[in-house]
């Protein structure tokens, strides 16, 4: 009888002591989603929730899945050598870990050495690497999980640097510089990475066709600016590709039982905000925000061994809800009338001028019908608008259209059409969105994290902080 009692005793004990052992092994991140907001502030992504809520004629907010995560806090995010950052040093920290100076993509402040990203590391742990930007694939942010320039005005470099780099996905935006000289023979990036084994596709029935024979691939939206990046969201309609397309595409190529890092970049939030274009960067936000819905998708498949981390590089524009025109009124659901963003409103006052009759009376008649189409703006059932009103767009009307040949635009920021920018301010105003800058700013910024290892983004962090704890989840787990 006691030699039962005793193997009982040591039963439990046994089962026990495993019980404890699988509760203190090291959980790793086998899949990780790494979402950067460029120029997505605190700001944006209430005034996106703010506006999901005011379009249902609601007062609140319709929050995001991803602002619902267990784990949240803010993150610093000042260069090396400024307060107010910019995207490649900003970038640089949120994959490298290191601060740098204004310019530097992933390298250290006095351009003398090359920083390893989180990307690079994880390739090397046998890991399948994504990199998606709405913005060229040789811009600031997504250069800085690959490449190593003194400036991040290397476009053509950098662009050779992902040619003959390792990694397996890069999709959404192009190129902005893809060819130039050297050594007097013309040189270009794209098959420069078809010679490395990339299969370059840039027609969306060559995307959604793409399958996991397809080992490496650049697939780049048939809808492309002059300036590499995808066409805004709100320029886009339901039949053409969005961030959240290429997310699963990644994911749909690049799941394996080696596990994959996706860094996944809303740049173009940024470029809005540059314009103070606030329905356009609400549009952007939204589209972010659905390309992270695909992650959390996944996350539902794999809960053990998933870690999605969304975050930014910095906020741009000092947006806030509330300004002085309104006092403390807000009607957000303005805002739905606007179907066109800013950058590609100055093309549209472009092909106004080349077709001007000289009748100033009759061409801001038609002007006024085109706002009607575009804002809502003028229109009593959507918009209305004072005589005061009136006046003060017929004379931004003159000087656009008949004072002025116009300027051609940044394509990455601020337009400098009068005109646009008068709309993109009596938008803002009458919604009652606030901005202080045309620029970026140098508060904290938001982190959401779900998943494996998310508890440690529950406390201020610095954005050198995340690709090092995020490094640590993937490499030794946690608890």
């Amino acid at each position: 009888m006691m030699k039962k009692y005793l193997g009982l005793v040591l039963l439990s004990l046994s089962i026990g002591l495993l019980f404890l052992s699988c509760e203190h092994q090291h959980k790793k991140a086998k899949y990780v989603f790494y979402f950067i907001g460029d120029g997505m502030g605190h700001v944006q992504v209430n005034a996106a929730e703010a506006y999901q809520a005011a379009i249902q004629k609601q007062i609140g907010f319709e929050h995001f899945a991803f602002t619902q995560f267990p784990a949240s806090s803010q993150v610093s995010t000042f260069a090396n050598n400024r307060l107010i950052t910019a995207s490649a040093a900003a970038g640089t920290a949120l994959a490298s870990g290191k601060k740098t100076n204004i310019g530097r993509i992933g390298m250290n402040p006095d351009a003398t050495e090359s920083f390893e990203s989180i990307a690079e590391k994880c390739k090397s742990m046998g890991m399948k690497i994504g990199i998606i930007s709405s913005v060229s694939m040789d811009h600031a942010t997504p250069a800085a999980f690959y490449a190593h320039q003194p400036s991040r005005s290397n476009y053509f470099e950098i662009g050779l640097e992902l040619a003959n780099c390792n990694f397996d996905f890069f999709g959404g935006g192009g190129f902005r510089s893809p060819e130039e000289e050297i050594d007097g023979k013309p040189v270009n990036v794209i098959e420069e990475a078809k010679k490395n084994g990339f299969k370059y596709v840039d027609t969306q029935e060559g995307i959604l066709s793409l399958n996991k024979n397809d080992s490496r691939v650049i697939a780049v939206s048939n809808l492309t600016e002059e300036s590499g990046a995808m066409r805004y969201a709100i320029d886009l309609n339901e039949t053409n590709l969005q961030l959240s397309d290429f997310t699963a595409k990644a994911i749909e190529l690049l799941e394996d039982e080696e596990g994959f890092f996706i860094m996944v970049e809303g740049g173009k939030i940024d470029w809005a905000c540059h314009a103070n274009d606030a329905a356009t960067s609400i549009h952007e936000t939204i589209a972010f925000s659905n390309a992270v819905d695909v992650a959390i998708e996944f996350y539902k498949a794999h809960p053990e061994e998933t870690l999605i981390v969304v975050t930014a590089d910095h906020e741009t524009g000092g947006m806030t809800i509330g300004n002085e025109p309104s006092k403390y009124e807000t009607d957000l659901s303005i805002l739905q009338h606007q179907i066109i963003s800013s950058q590609a409103f100055v093309e549209v006052i472009r092909d106004f001028r080349v077709n001007l009759t000289g009748d100033m009376e009759l061409d801001f008649k038609h002007m006024m019908e085109i706002m009607d189409w575009y804002f809502g703006l003028g229109n009593p059932d959507k918009i209305p608008l004072t005589e005061k009103e009136i006046s003060t767009i017929k004379k931004s009307f003159i000087t656009s259209l008949y004072t002025s040949e116009g300027k051609e635009p940044d394509h990455a920021y601020h337009d400098e059409e009068p005109l646009a920018n008068l709309l993109n301010q009596i938008m803002s105003d009458k919604a009652g969105i606030g901005w202080t800058s045309y620029s970026h700013t140098g508060v904290n910024v938001p982190v959401y994290a779900k998943g494996v290892g998310a508890r440690y983004f529950s406390t201020n962090i610095d954005n050198t902080d995340i690709p090092k704890i995020i490094e640590e989840i993937i490499a030794h787990g946690v608890h």
